[in-house]
């Protein structure tokens, strides 16, 4: 007869091994859209969370305690890179001491390692403001870069679960179908944007504008990170009596002092865009609604 004890840890085995049977990935990833490409990719096989909202800059969050735990049980870490999260992913994985994850290992996937970037520096001088060494970081905003991060993830999914490398194969075939058909869609909308001159509130947006062929004509911050000050608004006033714009860009997490008022002194009409997805968003849905808030604007 068997003791209790033992009854109630047979018990707990029955219970748990579907669990175990069909365990998942966790992925920690840095920012909404990688999560979104990971889920697309991973499917029932990882779980994602996102260490930032689309109404979060990405550039500075806190190392909070609840994301040391999440980076602490991660099996792959997926950031932008490009210098993107310096502020805070080197404190959280410090923090975390998880092996798989750290620098150089397999569980280590930076997206930036997998494209070429725009906006590279010549000259390193923090006087020139928040300047990325490696270039833009921005360029989730590009849907081909998008597409060959897409290939790169993959191929990494299927190097930490092997078992799983047919699945994650077919799901990249998918999205990229899926994906080359919504290009070519957005590619026949966007053609009343081509050379529609702009204003940015940060020079965040300039793989945006290179896809879409928008013209940017100024940027509402001196330099890079550096708030605008009254001086410098007053020089973006008078370049744009000169090269009237059509829009004035700027991310919804940003704060629309600044554009709003540029947008009283001009009539520009100030668009407040989500850099990321919202949570649970797919890809497709927020190029289109991306898209979608570019185009209310000419129509």
């Amino acid at each position: 007869m068997l003791h209790p004890w033992k009854k109630t840890f047979i018990l707990l085995l029955t219970l748990l091994s579907p669990f175990y049977a069909h365990a998942e990935l966790n992925i920690f990833a840095c920012e909404p859209e990688w999560a979104a490409l990971t889920k697309a990719l991973g499917g029932d096989k990882v779980h994602v969370n996102s260490a930032t909202t689309a109404m979060q800059d990405p550039h500075h969050i806190q190392a909070r305690p609840s994301l040391i735990a999440r980076m602490r049980r991660a099996d792959l870490l997926v950031c932008t890179g490009a210098d993107l999260e310096t502020g805070w992913l080197p404190l959280l994985l410090r923090k975390s001491a998880n092996p798989n994850v750290q620098v150089g290992q397999t569980g280590y996937f930076m997206a930036a390692d997998y494209v070429s970037l725009m906006d590279k520096p010549t000259v390193l001088d923090r006087s020139l403001g928040d300047i990325h060494a490696a270039g833009n970081p921005h360029f989730h905003l590009d849907p081909e870069r998008i597409a060959q991060v897409s290939v790169a993830l993959a191929d990494r999914l299927a190097m930490i679960d092997p078992s799983h490398q047919a699945y994650y194969q077919h799901n990249l075939a998918t999205f990229t179908q899926q994906w080359q058909q919504a290009m070519q869609q957005w590619e026949q909308r966007s053609k009343p944007l081509r050379d529609k001159p702009i204003v940015v509130s940060h020079n965040n947006w300039v793989y945006l504008s290179s896809w879409l062929g928008l013209k940017q004509v100024a940027t509402l911050e001196p330099k890079p990170g550096i708030p605008a000050s009254s001086t410098h608004l007053a020089k973006v006033l008078s370049t744009l009596k000169k090269e009237p714009a059509q829009m004035l860009l700027y991310a919804s997490y940003q704060s629309d002092k600044s554009a709003r008022w540029l947008s009283s002194k001009t009539a520009l009409p100030a668009i407040a865009l989500p850099l990321s997805p919202d949570n649970n968003e797919t890809l497709i849905n927020w190029f289109d609604r991306l898209l979608s808030q570019l185009l209310n604007v000419t129509s």
